[in-house]
């Protein structure tokens, strides 16, 4: 509910739940029922991760009968997207306790012009898990968290999802850990991604999983890994086509079901997040594809 109707905290979903009908209808509740309170939603978020609720609800989802026979079974696509952490860079301070105290306050000031900081050195006193990066040359440098997906190349429905610390190499081991559960048939299975999947590590695992490499080409590099013998085949400018749909995903995810800036803290409660936002959006586009479908 918070992901469809962009409510961007628990406070606010309880308080909505009260004077909302067709959310105390959702969650089982009579117009004169008392509402629980906001902190229920934290005492049972330890026993919902134990259970791994998010990953389950999104496997339901996916195991219906009807939105089986909508989904590739052969053809997918990989990306991520990086996620704001809930730490401001204030808190990202030396491991060691050195370093001036900020400013008394409730916010107080904190001035690091010319230290330099990075995440060998430091960390966030808030949040442990994010990590300090930048998107590309230029960019600035922020606490993050980043988000992946796996999208089947049918329907552009979201068949995985997972989080994961902030770095250079987190898109590549999210994208084998999400394809591997698929890449287990007789046939071939293809993985569409961009040019920042580029690594020949990468590029030979894949191969050794038997997923055929629809990665783009990066031809600023004297010998690609992606060559003529991948990309004469006409399947191959099909995926790279249909893997930009991906990011309607997070598009969405970030304008609509609040994911451009993580409500939670620590990687865990980051994964569910992100997993149930992806559950929500393949929920959104659902009832069109049946519709069609039908």
């Amino acid at each position: 509910m918070q992901a469809f109707y962009s409510i961007r905290s628990e406070c606010q979903l309880v308080e909505r739940i009260d004077f909302d009908l067709l959310f105390r209808w959702f969650v089982g509740l009579g117009v004169d029922d008392p509402v629980w309170d906001a902190t229920t939603f934290t005492k049972n978020r330890d026993r919902l991760l134990d259970g791994e609720v998010a990953a389950r609800f999104l496997a339901t989802v996916l195991a219906q009968p009807k939105v089986r026979g909508l989904l590739s079974i052969e053809h997918f696509s990989a990306d991520g997207t990086l996620l704001e952490a809930w730490a401001s860079t204030k808190s990202f301070r030396p491991k060691d306790g050195s370093g001036p105290p900020p400013d008394t306050g409730r916010n107080g000031e904190q001035d690091f012009r010319g230290q330099k900081r990075n995440n060998e050195t430091h960390a966030s006193t808030t949040d442990p898990d994010a990590l300090l990066f930048r998107k590309g040359p230029g960019k600035e440098a922020k606490l993050c968290f980043m988000g992946h997906a796996l999208m089947e190349n049918r329907n552009g429905l979201i068949v995985g999802a997972v989080a994961t610390r902030a770095s250079g190499h987190a898109e590549r081991l999210a994208a084998l850990h999400l394809i591997e559960p698929h890449a287990d048939r007789p046939s071939k299975v293809t993985l569409g991604a961009g040019k920042g999947f580029y690594a020949h590590d990468f590029v030979a695992e894949l191969r050794e999983i038997n997923v055929a490499l629809h990665l783009a080409q990066n031809i600023s590099r004297p010998r690609s890994a992606i060559d003529g013998r991948t990309t004469r085949h006409a399947g191959y400018a099909v995926s790279q086509r249909i893997r930009k749909r991906i990011e309607k995903a997070f598009g969405w995810a970030k304008t609509v079901a609040g994911l451009r800036k993580a409500r939670h803290r620590g990687l865990p409660k980051i994964d569910r997040q992100v997993t149930l936002a992806m559950a929500a959006y393949n929920l959104v586009r659902l009832p069109k594809l049946l519709d069609e479908a039908t």
